[in-house]
């Protein structure tokens, strides 16, 4: 098996870009597989830190392949922009990132109509993060969408006219203003550096390159209960962020994977709105946000903060058949004195483990108490020499959801991680 897949098992924000540079050298070719730009994926080495919105986080090991896949819907303008901040040359970096002619455009219009449909919802609104990429993936299922491979076609511009007045005349029945040339702004612009990196079929690329015996990373984005089907719906994303998404969102078929990384933070977080059983609106979850610095990469708005939810957890490995456990962010529980857990909800008094389809349910999480930690974990790079309370906390966590957890990030930095051998 030479394809694997890292995904968030949360919320999203679980820390998968910086643990797909730490494992990029184990592969040759890193993929995205769904999701847009309202992904923000940060990594931080020689102090500084970089974010990525759409560009696989191998992007960063010049001997690798990146490939953005057909799953993923690109704004131009935002691509445009993530290149130009990464540093090396165009020409440089059009050798190692190649682009799925199938995947689908973020026009300015789908930014509009984000806007207008949050703006329309009141206070139903989801949290969307207006970046156009529910619209965009309505016209890709409505068989109405403008796929990369156009933009090389010589009426382009009519082609995209043609789907601006579609939009415009949708805005008509909204009592919404804007600005159709500043959402513009830069999009023909991206449109035109796109074109310096290879537009291919990137499914058989794919498929040719794993059979000669390369080994790719498929790397997802948000988190499983963001999924739009198995997630909090209607509080998700428009992709499917799960294993199986990795499948449609590459051209790959399942008997090709091997293992699937789940990554998970010490504690929960969750940007926008949507039920959230462990979340905590006192001072422990104002502490965890400011140690944690959990703050959106991409929209920059506060995240919601609480304990661990192992049901969800649970939930997320069964849906997505997790072999391996990443914990990140244990660092940040340096300092609590006590860790809560949560292990089952009471719903209308019943205690159950299983997550209610309603979002309407009441849901009162049931945690288990475990030891914590005063120690600084940060210099740790060995599991025997990390505190016994975290240790503790690790094995809890295995015992609960009998998945192994292979490595445990102590701190922001691609340096700042323990690969656990277990015995």
């Amino acid at each position: 098996m030479n394809i694997d897949i890292l995904l968030g098992l949360q919320w999203g924000d679980e820390g998968k870009g910086k643990i797909v540079d730490a494992i990029s050298p184990d592969y040759d070719i890193i993929a995205r597989f769904q999701g847009g730009p309202n992904a923000g994926h940060s990594l931080k080495f020689n102090n500084i830190k970089h974010i990525l919105h759409l560009i696989p986080s191998g992007i960063f090991h010049p001997e690798k392949l990146n490939i953005i896949g057909n799953g993923v819907v690109i704004d131009p303008a935002v691509f445009k922009q993530e290149i130009e901040t990464l540093g090396p040359p165009v020409g440089e970096l059009s050798k190692r990132l190649i682009i799925s002619s199938r995947a689908n455009l973020i026009l300015p219009t789908h930014r509009i109509l984000d806007a207008a449909y949050e703006y329309q919802k009141g206070f139903t609104k989801i949290g969307s993060t207006l970046k156009g990429i529910g619209p965009a993936y309505t016209d890709k299922a409505g068989r109405n969408g403008l796929r990369i491979a156009e933009i090389l076609r010589d009426d382009f511009k009519e082609l995209y006219d043609a789907h601006l007045k579609i939009h415009l005349a949708i805005l008509k029945n909204y009592n919404f203003s804007f600005n159709l040339e500043e959402y513009e702004s830069g999009w023909f612009e991206g449109i035109e550096m796109l074109k310096n990196f290879r537009i291919v079929n990137t499914e058989y690329l794919v498929n040719e390159l794993t059979s000669q015996g390369k080994k790719l990373l498929a790397e997802g984005a948000q988190g499983t209960m963001l999924d739009v089907d198995f997630g909090s719906y209607p509080f998700v994303t428009s992709s499917n962020t799960i294993s199986a998404g990795a499948c449609t969102g590459l051209g790959i078929s399942p008997r090709k994977v091997g293992d699937v990384f789940g990554i998970f933070k010490a504690y929960c977080t969750r940007v926008g709105s949507g039920p959230f059983p462990t979340e905590l609106n006192d001072k422990t979850g104002d502490r965890l946000r400011e140690i944690g610095y959990e703050f959106g990469s991409t929209t920059g708005r506060p995240r919601r903060c609480g304990w661990l939810d192992l049901p969800a957890l649970k939930y997320a490995i069964m849906i997505n058949g997790a072999t391996k456990l990443f914990m990140t962010k244990a660092d940040v529980l340096s300092g609590f004195n006590t860790i809560k857990v949560c292990t089952s909800y009471k719903i209308d008094g019943k205690e159950c483990t299983e997550i209610p389809f309603s979002n309407d349910s009441i849901i009162e999480p049931v945690y288990t108490e475990i030891p914590g930690w005063e120690e600084k974990i940060s210099g740790i790079r060995e599991f025997d020499k990390l505190p016994a309370a975290l240790k503790l906390y690790v094995e809890f966590v295995e015992k609960q959801t009998g998945v192994p957890v292979t490595m445990v990030s102590v701190g922001p930095d691609r340096e700042e991680i323990i690969f656990r051998k277990l015995r």
